[in-house]
């Protein structure tokens, strides 16, 4: 018998090992995934505005160059 025709003997020790595993996980607190969230959302919208304006700004002197030649 072939090794893919004996996935499914292998399912439950993949499942035992992936929950030893997952007590050893320490996971954040709920204060801790707010304030990382609320990190993450203010840098998003803080470099998108940027990526925009610069967009723009590069974009008018693009324009403006070609305009003279």
């Amino acid at each position: 018998m072939s090794q893919k025709a004996r996935w499914y003997k292998r399912i439950g020790p993949f499942l035992r090992e992936v929950k030893a595993e997952m007590k050893k996980v320490t996971w954040p607190s709920r204060n801790e995934v707010y304030s990382t969230t609320t990190v993450v959302i203010i840098a998003t919208l803080f470099f998108g505005f940027y990526l925009y304006f610069m967009d723009l700004i590069f974009s008018w002197a693009i324009s403006q160059i070609v305009s003279i030649f």
